[in-house]
């Protein structure tokens, strides 16, 4: 298509001499599995996030499912989190013989509602997975106070929102373990698949890491059932690379965002995204909604021009069919599904192409 929904290539080369020399560096150790770079990775990104420990994976949906695991999260325990978000949300619960339940979003935030909580408690509840949905935090303050009058453990999903903040901290240090993925299209993006845990806590630190290495301590000496999720050696090293210019690359995500809010915001029938008082937004994706059963037909004019945007999420969690129950209904998830189309946007976007865009989304409209 003519405008992607991202383009990575000027990042790569305005960055190009350091990732090769990342890549000569760990092609001449001759270490390529949990390296000298995977270790200084995870320190500079606890000391990013300001907790004390982040252990690497190979993926965000593994950093979940170990996550969930390593605070003590059983087959047949209930999770309250969102029906509108990536599969591997709920997925990861699945994995691990515990059930998903979900609870409506906040249609401003399209993040998970803390005032729903409530009613889906039962005694089987042992965790939350609040979702920072396109780089807007979730409201962690109330959700973390109800996890903790109901003695629930808080599994951050981070996996879109690397370098947000809730009242000024970072999210994935407000709960008591968190989840990113480091998959390309990230804010923090890998040259291939990758993930991070973080936590304070040092007993789930260390089952974290026994259970990316196949549930041993040293090897060869297995006390538990684990995983083979490691991250590669290389991904650090390219990672570190671009851990440096994250909170840069944030900020321009986000004046892009602010632009395209300023061509958006008068046009009938669309809704741009808010940003909370509480939250510095990150802008993984732009996503706007278009009312009245028009954003199929929007999307359509779009592509025909040759501007790609994309549904994030078209169908509901619990609208899948391993999730399906007919009974149960979530408004503003459901709501947000028909109408949701994220926009293309990355840190060096040109004015003149997101002008285009929106021109491209009022003709559509007309």
């Amino acid at each position: 298509m003519r405008i992607p929904i991202l383009d990575l290539r000027e990042e790569i080369q305005a960055h190009r001499q350091e990732f090769l020399g990342a890549f000569e560096s760990v092609l001449d150790s001759g270490q390529f599995i949990l390296g000298p770079n995977v270790g200084a990775l995870e320190k500079e990104f606890a000391s990013y996030l300001g907790v004390k420990h982040a252990i690497a994976c190979n993926s965000g949906t593994d950093a979940l499912i170990i996550g969930l695991r390593a605070l003590g999260v059983q087959p047949g325990d209930e999770v309250l989190t969102t029906p509108f978000s990536f599969f591997a949300t709920a997925e990861a619960v699945s994995l691990i013989g515990a059930v998903p339940v979900f609870a409506d979003i906040e249609p401003e935030s399209f993040n998970l509602d803390p005032q729903q909580l409530e009613k889906y408690l039962t005694p089987k509840t042992k965790a939350l997975i609040p979702v920072h949905l396109f780089g807007h935090s979730a409201d962690m303050r109330p959700i973390s106070d109800f996890a903790k009058r109901h003695g629930l453990k808080v599994l951050e999903d981070v996996a879109q929102a690397t370098g947000a903040e809730y009242k000024g901290q970072k999210v994935g240090a407000l709960g008591d373990l968190s989840a990113f993925s480091f998959f390309p299209t990230k804010n923090l993006g890998a040259f291939g698949d990758g993930g991070m845990m973080a936590t304070d806590d040092d007993s789930a630190a260390e089952l974290c890491r026994m259970l990316r290495m196949h549930g041993s301590r040293r090897r060869y000496y297995n006390e538990m059932i684990g995983y083979n999720s490691r991250l590669d050696e290389m991904q650090a090293a390219f990672l570190r690379v671009k851990l440096k210019y994250l909170d840069k690359a944030n900020e321009d995500r986000r004046q892009a965002a602010a632009r395209y809010r300023e061509v958006l915001q008068d046009i009938p029938g669309v809704t741009v995204p808010s940003e909370a008082s509480y939250t510095k937004h990150v802008y993984h994706q732009y996503t706007i909604r278009i009312s009245e059963g028009r954003r199929d037909r929007v999307q359509e004019k779009l592509q025909a021009q040759g501007i790609t945007t994309m549904l994030y999420y078209p169908v509901p969690l619990h609208r899948l069919p391993m999730y399906d129950v007919p009974s149960r209904s979530f408004e503003q998830a459901e709501k947000a599904a028909g109408e949701v189309m994220s926009l293309p946007l990355w840190p060096t976007i040109d004015p003149h192409t997101q002008l285009e865009i929106a021109s491209a989304i009022r003709t559509a409209l007309q």
